[in-house]
């Protein structure tokens, strides 16, 4: 080819980019470069998956995708493309880790170093580091594995159900920070292959297959008694973003004063139930009936806090009154507690270990609160979790003073699981902290509100008439066995044993 061919030749390339710069189509097919598989530098061209995405392309695109097929490459060259023909635009890309966040750089820079010389001289890259690309027009392309603390116009998260599955901690940061730093009109690509079913993004795909949006109505309706009215295009918006951040949207987009102090029920035993509560106006004032009987329940402790929760029974309702919260004190201090409220009172639940009986004293927790007029029932053991169950039970039949029982109300609502740091995920025993006191509280009022509510069983008959025959020690009569474990008596101490040793 001669000189002169070669000339007419790039006049007529020139020519045809001359009138289809303006074009984005034309561009992302004609103007940049990659290695393909076998590490050779091709021309970038549409393949037929990265054609349909771009011309489906919306606001907010999520994509269940099969491998091979370069939908991540087509982000990043997208996204190059819109910062270098767009003055001052912002584009992150979210890797799964720093190693898949270099790589997907690497690719960008590439594209941008093989860019026609003209074109390069025109927009330069002022800052050109291993995150991140700043052009001359002021637009940059960054990359990392949360960009909570920047705003992007064009957002990318690469192998989103990876980091669901692997870092369910980081998914939640980018769902509640990263997400939101987009603004009305700007573009986020959610992408990955399925990674099992659970985690955000694989809620995220069934919701956007069932093609269905959260029923706010409700919701719009409080919010218009409060006097905040939404227009059309306010309640699209928190509808479509509830979607996605669901009940952290409270924390992150608050409409309210009040759902800013409304903390995340994300690994709580209770905060649903909580929250459902303040919704139904059942954390309220809740005043003391005195044609109502108050019953307690202990969780007692001495170098660990002691709680108490006061209740009152009304047919299926459970009226919490009172609270009481502290820690050094003794036995007698917290009877003293109780015995100085105004109500009248019936029965006292406990632990099931104030029937062991103390080194110091060689008598029962139990036997101590006879001793001092008040006599402790103690609930059968169950382990934790059936107990947890128990109260989530009857929680939606609670109704709990807001101000006697504000301390107790914020350990049911923060009692959550202890997280496992190795493995990523929450561990289904309870973090033991200091909410666990009253929730523990709480959790003996449940295991045992059948003594109150239910017929009392033969075997209670007998435990109470055991009770009543203790002298003013403590002690039940001489020839008197207490058996803890069955509440049975007995006048031969070796029973159930074939032969006895001295």
């Amino acid at each position: 080819m001669t000189k002169a061919t070669k000339n007419k030749q790039s006049l007529a390339e020139y020519e045809i980019a001359k009138r289809n710069i303006s074009n984005p189509y034309w561009r992302l097919n004609n103007l940049y470069c990659i290695v393909n598989k076998s590490g050779q530098k091709i021309p970038f061209i549409l393949n037929w998956a990265q054609d349909e995405l771009y011309r489906d392309m919306w606001y907010c695109n999520l994509i269940l995708k099969a491998r091979q097929l370069g939908i991540s490459t087509f982000i990043c060259l997208l996204f190059l493309d819109r910062c270098l023909f767009n003055d001052n635009m912002s584009a992150g890309i979210i890797a799964h880790t720093i190693e898949d966040g270099q790589q997907l750089f690497r690719r960008i820079k590439f594209a941008y170093d093989n860019l026609p010389e003209q074109l390069r001289s025109l927009i330069t890259a002022d800052n050109d580091t291993s995150q991140m690309l700043k052009f001359s027009n002021g637009s940059s392309i960054r990359v990392g594995t949360s960009l909570r603390s920047s705003t992007t116009q064009y957002l990318h998260i690469s192998e989103f159900g990876k980091i669901c599955s692997q870092y369910p901690d980081k998914a939640r940061e980018i769902m509640t920070g990263s997400l939101n730093t987009l603004g009305v009109g700007q573009y986020c690509f959610i992408e990955s292959t399925a990674e099992g079913r659970e985690g955000y993004f694989y809620d995220m795909c069934k919701q956007a297959q069932a093609l269905k949006t959260s029923d706010m109505h409700d919701y719009y309706l409080r919010l218009k008694t409060q006097g905040i009215e939404l227009d059309g295009e306010q309640k699209n918006w928190y509808a479509l973003r509830f979607l996605t951040q669901g009940d952290d949207m409270k924390r992150e987009f608050p409409s309210t004063a009040d759902e800013c102090w409304e903390v995340s029920n994300q690994g709580t035993y209770y905060g649903k139930a909580i929250v459902q509560a303040r919704l139904e106006k059942r954390i309220c004032h809740v005043p003391y009936d005195d044609g109502l009987l108050v019953h307690t329940a202990f969780d007692l402790g001495y170098n660990d806090a002691t709680t108490i929760w006061y209740f009152q029974v009304f047919g299926k309702e459970i009226r919490l009154i009172d609270y009481d919260e502290g820690s050094g004190e003794s036995l007698q201090y917290w009877l003293g507690v109780v015995k100085s409220k105004p109500y009248l009172y019936e029965k006292h639940l406990a632990p099931h270990d104030i029937m062991v009986h103390e080194y110091s004293s060689g008598m029962t927790r139990q036997s101590i609160a006879y001793n001092l007029g008040m006599t402790l029932l103690p609930v059968s053991k169950v382990e934790i979790i059936p107990g947890i169950d128990a109260c989530r039970n009857i929680l939606p039949r609670c109704w709990f003073d807001e101000k006697k029982c504000e301390k107790g109300i914020k350990s049911l609502e923060n009692y959550k699981k202890d997280w496992d740091d190795r493995h990523g995920c929450w561990r289904s025993s309870p973090l033991h902290n200091w909410a666990s006191h009253g929730a523990d509280g709480f959790r003996t009022l449940a295991t045992g509100l059948h003594y109150i509510t239910g017929k009392k069983s033969q075997a209670e008959i007998d435990r109470e008439k055991t009770e009543s025959m203790r002298d003013s020690s403590g002690l039940l009569p001489g020839h008197y066995l207490y058996d803890v474990d069955t509440f049975e008596t007995s006048r031969n101490p070796f029973r159930n044993k074939s032969s006895v040793n001295f």
